[in-house]
């Protein structure tokens, strides 16, 4: 094409661009004259916009004069598990980090321990929560669970020593949330001593701790829960005995005391739970299914089950006791037991080495005192076994895992 010919084209395109922005300057001209143009513009855009964006309100505005804010209010209040070993590392993690497999599974590794290190406890708490530390000594500290550092799954923690100010010989022996509606503080040790303080005794801790309870130079303390005044209180040992007793059998003591005996133990035995429920005597004639309660015994080598409460005969204070489970070769020693209330509650199993499996509760069968359970837990480590159980409320979580085994 000759040159004059591309540049009678251009010109052309030019002009027409021209005539076109023309148009647009006479078109905005008469909009901007004329206002009724304008709102009608104006509601077309709005209505357009709140039709693609037109989604609920993010935020609350509230009337009321500003206030000082704490760093506790900037802190989402979520579901957490705290994780404690024998060597004083603690941890914090969400409680959806594990999901729900189903039992007989191997699970997955769930913190990285040392060599000579394990698993002690893990409980279910929120971020807001008080969280109490109980030391061997007998004393008691105290920290919000939100300053506990969030670590992933693998994470070995925090050392406790930079948490609260325990001396080098004090060793954390137990850890409690601390609940708003619990009256008393009941304590149970190994040699089976139980001790009731009221709640009012823990509200001003100090950094440096306060005395919780006196104990013998050859005992530990074992457990520790809150209790309403009228509950019933249920010890169990490493030999599966068990005893039941109401919580009016123990008077209220200060917390510089030694509390009074709760189970007669045989030689070698020891107390390895102890969990406290409403006093209401439930029989399996009760059709209201909310009031039914169950006590969850899992043993060293992975096997467990569920034994109605109301098997549990209400007994004195300072007996026996009567046979929780069967204790044995094949299962071990007991490691915990725990109460679990319905049939929506999940558990967490951790193992010495830190392996890591939760379980829907509905996965494990109901069977009476005297039997051994089905097996829950597999170990991918050999002489590795069950070091704590945490029960949990169900919270959408989805069941996935290795398929299912039991146990003769």
């Amino acid at each position: 094409m000759q040159l004059r010919r591309l540049a009678a084209l251009e010109r052309e395109k030019i002009e027409k661009e021209y005539e076109e922005v023309k148009k647009l300057i006479d078109s905005l001209t008469a909009i901007l004259k004329d206002p009724s143009k304008v709102l009608e513009i104006i509601v077309k855009e709005l209505s357009d916009l709140k039709a693609k964006f037109g989604d609920a309100r993010k935020t609350k505005i509230y009337k009321q004069n500003i206030g000082e804010f704490s760093e506790e209010d900037l802190i989402p209040k979520e579901e957490t598990l705290i994780t404690l070993t024998k060597t004083g590392y603690v941890k914090r993690v969400p409680r959806t980090t594990y999901r729900a497999q189903r039992r007989g599974g191997k699970g997955v590794t769930g913190m990285t321990t040392k060599e000579e290190d394990e698993i002690e406890q893990i409980i279910a708490a929120t971020t807001h929560d008080m969280l109490l530390f109980f030391t061997n000594t007998g004393k008691v500290f105290g920290t919000k669970v939100w300053e506990i550092p969030e670590s992933s799954r693998q994470s070995k923690g925090q050392a406790v020593v930079n948490l609260i100010q325990i001396d080098q010989n004090e060793k954390i022996m137990s850890i409690l949330p601390l609940s708003a509606e619990g009256k008393n503080i009941l304590m149970a040790t190994e040699k089976g001593i139980v001790k009731k303080t009221p709640t009012s005794e823990y509200k001003n801790l100090r950094a440096s701790g306060l005395i919780a309870i006196r104990l013998d130079p050859d005992d530990s303390l074992m457990g520790v829960h809150q209790t309403s005044g009228d509950d019933h209180v249920l010890l169990v040992s490493r030999n599966g005995k068990a005893i039941r007793f109401p919580e009016a059998n123990t008077r209220p003591m200060g917390r510089a005391t030694s509390g009074m005996r709760g189970i007669k133990l045989e030689s070698g035995d020891a107390v390895i739970g102890m969990e406290i429920f409403p006093g209401r005597q439930v029989t399996p004639k009760d059709k209201r299914r909310k009031f039914f309660k169950d006590i969850l015994t899992i043993s060293e080598n992975g096997l467990g089950k569920r034994t109605p409460i109301h098997l549990f005969p209400v007994q004195k204070r300072a007996g026996k006791g009567v046979k929780a489970s069967v204790v044995n070769a094949k299962t071990g020693k007991l490691t915990a037991a725990s109460m679990v209330t319905n049939e929506t509650d999940q558990i967490v199993i951790t193992s010495k080495t830190g392996q890591v499996i939760k379980l829907p509760l509905k996965n494990i069968p109901h069977l009476g005192r005297a039997t051994q359970g089905v097996i829950l837990m597999r170990f991918a480590k050999k002489g590795d076994a069950v070091a704590a159980v945490a029960p949990l409320n169900k919270n959408g979580d989805e069941e996935e895992g290795e398929g299912t085994s039991t146990a003769g």
